[in-house]
């Protein structure tokens, strides 16, 4: 992808428009997933997204411009996935062995690995000012974990003690790290293995039936009621 000229301010597009620029973007995705940023040029993505050079020029005028929107669009799929009704706001154990459990069961997960992962990993080598926003896209991802944990919390399901930011940290890097290995080998084991051992960690801060309960406070602040 060559760079071309300074990026113009946004302009309001068309329904004909946004889905051109989303067929682009998706293109551009999958082509820096198989080929790298580097190795990904302008031909390649008109003859993918079925555009002329004119019009990827009018949606993304650099090069940086191209991959910011990437960062984007992959983060924006994976975040609406994680805060679907499927895993209920990860305020219960229950929640996140249902999403460790989708991962392990779907049969093409050690073959894709993690779109917006891999996207990183290409992207990371390269000197674009795209770190902000890739270090961004991470951290809304993992507080999606944190303020289901906090929720835990407030709802008397995980001890006060349980740091959110840290486990939330630990089932992110269980789930990067996994997928990996599993990408590797060839074998959903290393990530089954990681996003379980990641999620018994949790457990360990579970609060155990009658123990007590917590009721909201003020301002959503929580305290203990006894049992």
């Amino acid at each position: 992808m060559e760079a071309t000229t300074e990026p113009r301010a946004p302009q309001k597009l068309t329904n004909k428009g946004q889905a051109t620029r989303a067929r682009i973007l998706e293109h551009a995705a999958e082509l820096i997933y198989t080929k790298g940023v580097h190795a990904t040029n302008n031909e390649q993505l008109r003859r993918a997204a079925g555009i002329s050079g004119s019009q990827l020029n009018h949606y993304f005028p650099t090069k940086e411009s191209l991959v910011l929107a990437v960062i984007e669009w992959q983060a924006e799929r994976v975040l609406t996935f994680h805060r679907s009704e499927r895993f209920a706001r990860f305020e219960s154990l229950d929640a996140l062995r249902e999403w460790a459990g989708f991962y392990i069961a779907y049969e093409r997960s050690y073959q894709e690995g993690c779109s917006l992962g891999s996207l990183a990993a290409e992207i990371i080598k390269t000197d674009l000012d795209v770190r902000e926003e890739l270090a961004g896209a991470f951290e809304q991802w993992r507080d999606v974990f944190r303020d289901g944990l906090v929720r835990m919390q407030g709802l008397g399901r995980i001890s006060v003690e349980a740091d959110p930011a840290r486990l939330a940290h630990l089932l992110l890097s269980a789930f990067q790290g996994g997928m990996l290995l599993a990408q590797v080998a060839r074998d959903i084991a290393p990530l089954k293995d990681a996003l379980l051992a990641a999620i018994e960690h949790v457990e360990t801060f579970a609060v155990p039936p009658g123990a007590g309960v917590r009721a909201p406070a003020a301002l959503g602040e929580a305290i203990d009621v006894p049992s």
